[in-house]
C-alpha cells in the first residue's frame, strides 16, 4: 500500500504541499494512520507536476529511496511551483522490484497516474488477462512490473480506442473493466487512482472486496484558497471529506467537484 497526494488551484510550491504540515506526506511515510497494511512507506517515492505558465508534458521526479533519505527533494520543493501536482510514497507489494521503472507517477503524453492499492497475486492472476486487453503500442509502452502501470496502461488503452472519451469516462470503463477481470480471475483488487491532464484531476475509490482504502478530498481551504487537494490521509485539520466507497470524483479546471458512483 502507498499513500497518495494530488493538488489542483493556484500555484503553490511543492515545499507547502510536501513538507510544511503536521502530518504531511514526508510523515505519512514512516508514520501513516490509515494503513490497510503495511506500517511504513520506505520503498521510493515520486512527485510529477506541471509547469504553471507553460502548456507542456509533466515533469516527474523518482527515487527507489525513501523520501525522508532524499538530500535533493527539500530543496528543489522549496524552488518549484505548480498548479497542478500528483505524488505518492511507495509501499512495495511483495516480490515486486525496486526499480524505477516501477515508481510513480507513470506518465504517457500530458496524463500523469498514480495508484494506490493492489491486485491480489497479480502477477498469477490478472498479469497476462491484463496485458491480453492491451494494443501493440500500450503494450509496447509498459515498461515496469506493477500492477499500477498496468492499470493505467487499461486507461490508456480506453483513451487510445475511444478518442471522444473523457477522462471520467475512461475511468469508469476502467474500473468496470477491471471489476470484471476480477471477478472472471477470482481474486481482489483495491483502486484509489489518481489521473491529470494538468488541467483536472479525476480520482477513484475502488474495492471489489470492502473496505476501501482511505481518501479525503479538501476544497478551497483557507491555507490553499481556490483549489482541491485529494490524499490518503489529511495532511492538517480541515474540512477533509472521505471519497465514498466506489466512487469517482473528478475536479475541473475551475476547482468544481463532481462525483458519481461506480
Amino acid at each position: 500500500m502507498c499513500r497518495l497526494l494530488a493538488y489542483l488551484g493556484s500555484p503553490v510550491s511543492l515545499e507547502s504541499l510536501l513538507y510544511n504540515h503536521e502530518h504531511s506526506l514526508i510523515n505519512q511515510s514512516y508514520q501513516p494512520q490509515e494503513m490497510v497494511s503495511g506500517t511504513v512507506n520506505a520503498d521510493g517515492f515520486g512527485v510529477g507536476w506541471y509547469h504553471a505558465q507553460k502548456d507542456t508534458e509533466p515533469f516527474t521526479y523518482k527515487s527507489t529511496v525513501p523520501i525522508w533519505n532524499d538530500v535533493n527533494l527539500p530543496s528543489l520543493s522549496r524552488y518549484i511551483e505548480s498548479s497542478c501536482v500528483v505524488s505518492y510514497v511507495r509501499s512495495a507489494t511483495a516480490g515486486q522490484a525496486l526499480d524505477l521503472s516501477n515508481c510513480q507517477p507513470f506518465q504517457r503524453e500530458r496524463l500523469s497516474f498514480i495508484h494506490n492499492g493492489k491486485i491480489d497475486k497479480f502477477r498469477q492472476t490478472l498479469y497476462r488477462p491484463i496485458r491480453s486487453q492491451l494494443s501493440d503500442e500500450i503494450y509496447q509502452w509498459v515498461n515496469g512490473t506493477t500492477d499500477s502501470e498496468h492499470i493505467f496502461a487499461l486507461l490508456l488503452n480506453e483513451l487510445e480506442s475511444n478518442p471522444g472519451k473523457s477522462l471520467e469516462q475512461a475511468m469508469h470503463l476502467t474500473l468496470l473493466k477491471l471489476k470484471d477481470l476480477v471477478e472472471r480471475h477470482k481474486t481482489n483488487t483495491l483502486a484509489n487512482l489518481v489521473v491529470s491532464d494538468g488541467n483536472r484531476l479525476v480520482a477513484s475509490r475502488f474495492s471489489t472486496e470492502p473496505p476501501s482504502a482511505s481518501l479525503y478530498w479538501l476544497q478551497n481551504d483557507a491555507t490553499f484558497p481556490n483549489s482541491v487537494i485529494i490524499a490518503s490521509e489529511p495532511l492538517f485539520k480541515g474540512n477533509w471529506n472521505s471519497f465514498p466507497e466506489n466512487s469517482i470524483l473528478s475536479v475541473g479546471e475551475d476547482c468544481d467537484i463532481r462525483i458519481e458512483q461506480i
